[in-house]
């Protein structure tokens, strides 16, 4: 959580105010007041908060008519509105008028935390969003495919294969190793595409629970299960118009298989405990690190599915066999990762990196130059600074000696998990949206994994006051 997250509290009861300010504060929120319309516009021209917490119930000029004169000035600030228990219809209007979600007095604390959380977090991806955008036209000039590097022949008939088939709406699987660079193929499709200024969503099917993946997907009605406090769109419904990337859409279990079935068949989908269906109109791009007809054959993928995705299908060659692609790809690391200066390997190092298999694909080569960038004491990478092992030291790798050290096998799946997640937060300097991205899972559980392995980032982030909290619930006269 940043702490130069300000928070305007729009409320004409200064008990509430104060009830709210005294929850968010300590977690690191600069707080806002206002106590009517005309003082939340002033407050919000003047101070552009980064997300505003609005009752309807106001005297003179009402919430719904603040929001909406927010909403003309800028659309991308989130307000979350509450409203008095039982009216369900301004909660509605509220929602059309743009608010990112609404609570009923009285409302729990921790639902209420975690919408102001998911506030920040959507204020967050929309400023990176807007900075990324910014870069495009400069990208593009530069040759957004330069990182796809690929002289083998094989990756030259995948390059041709990627311009044809691009412009069409055709459903496309790619098949390959893990490393191999599948998302990178995606991106290329998604960037040539017709619909490259439409939206392209992405997530990773072996990422998350079968519930958890079912939510993010199909989206849930408010009240759908235990914390669904809202009704919340999924990635098909916001990707509408544009594009999904289903990543390891091999892992996906059987019952969501058929419900993206139903999608590819008929465009249209319930949401979890919806009972109206949602119609949409969407490209879907899918990979997989495991061959998908073997998956068939154990009855762990569903035959109709696979062909319903396969009108396209592209096999990514592992780097062992296209060890001709090697050298161009470290000469691009070289050049990602140290712009400024003139590294030089010496032709022993040279060799041992081209005659090693890479059972990690590119993501071990790039990772693997990176380290030697990083540890070099000078301009020379020499074979001290690369860590390679060969296949059958990595086979033989001493995972009895992890379980020794921790007892258990929780314990050394724990020490794992939290190494993994202390190196991924300080490469996204303390970032735990970017970090939660990086690894491929959902932001909550990064959270909840942060919080169970005790790791606190550099900055103290993840560092916030507890709040006391006498009851349960927050409420108003109103």
């Amino acid at each position: 959580m940043s702490n130069n997250k300000h928070i305007l509290i729009v409320d004409d009861e200064i008990s509430m105010r104060k009830n709210i300010s005294d929850l968010l504060s300590p977690l690191g929120y600069q707080i806002l007041e206002a106590g009517n319309g005309e003082a939340a516009m002033t407050m919000f021209v003047q101070k552009k908060p980064h997300v505003i917490i609005l009752d309807i119930n106001l005297p003179g000029k009402n919430g719904l008519e603040v929001l909406k004169e927010i909403k003309s000035i800028s659309t991308d600030i989130p307000v979350i509105v509450f409203t008095a228990f039982g009216t369900s219809e301004r909660a509605m209007e509220a929602m059309k008028l743009g608010a990112f979600d609404y609570l009923e007095k009285p409302f729990e604390l921790d639902e209420f935390i975690l919408t102001v959380e998911r506030a920040c977090e959507y204020q967050n991806l929309l400023t990176e969003v807007k900075e990324l955008r910014s870069l495009v036209s400069e990208a593009r000039s530069q040759s957004s495919d330069d990182n796809i590097i690929g002289r083998n022949p094989r990756m030259q008939e995948i390059f041709k294969l990627i311009g044809r088939i691009a412009p069409t709406d055709a459903t496309v699987l790619i098949q390959g190793e893990s490393g191999t660079g599948k998302e990178l193929i995606a991106d290329a499709i998604q960037r040539h595409s017709l619909l490259s200024d439409k939206p392209f969503v992405k997530i990773n099917c072996g990422a998350l629970s079968e519930s958890v993946l079912e939510s993010e997907i199909f989206g849930h009605e408010k009240g759908s299960f235990t914390g669904a406090g809202s009704r919340r769109k999924g990635l098909f419904e916001i990707a509408d118009g544009g594009t999904v990337y289903l990543d390891e859409i091999n892992s996906m279990p059987q019952s969501l298989q058929v419900r993206l079935l139903r999608i590819l068949q008929k465009q249209s989908f319930f949401r979890v405990g919806g009972v109206t269906p949602v119609k949409v109109n969407v490209r879907v791009i899918a990979s997989a690190n495991k061959d998908i007809e073997k998956e068939m054959k154990n009855g762990n993928f569903r035959e109709d599915l696979f062909y319903r995705l396969c009108v396209v299908r592209i096999n990514i060659p592992p780097l062992r066999e296209r060890k001709d692609d090697i050298v161009p790809l470290i000469e691009y690391f070289l050049r990602k990762y140290c712009p400024s200066r003139k590294l030089i390997i010496p032709e022993e190092s040279m060799k041992k990196l081209c005659s090693y298999n890479w059972p990690g694909n590119i993501r071990e080569l790039e990772n693997t130059i990176y380290s030697a960038i990083v540890t070099a004491n000078n301009d020379v990478l020499s074979i001290k600074n690369l860590p390679l092992r060969s296949e059958k030291q990595l086979e033989e790798f001493s995972f009895i000696s992890l379980l020794k050290d921790h007892n258990s096998f929780k314990g050394a799946v724990s020490y794992v998990e939290k190494k993994i997640i202390e190196a991924a937060l300080k490469i996204n300097n303390n970032n735990q949206t970017k970090t939660a991205l990086f690894l491929r899972i959902n932001r909550r559980l990064l959270y909840s994994k942060m919080r169970e392995l005790a790791i606190i980032p550099d900055n103290a982030s993840m560092g916030k006051t507890p709040v006391k909290k006498n009851n349960s619930r927050l409420s108003s006269g109103k």
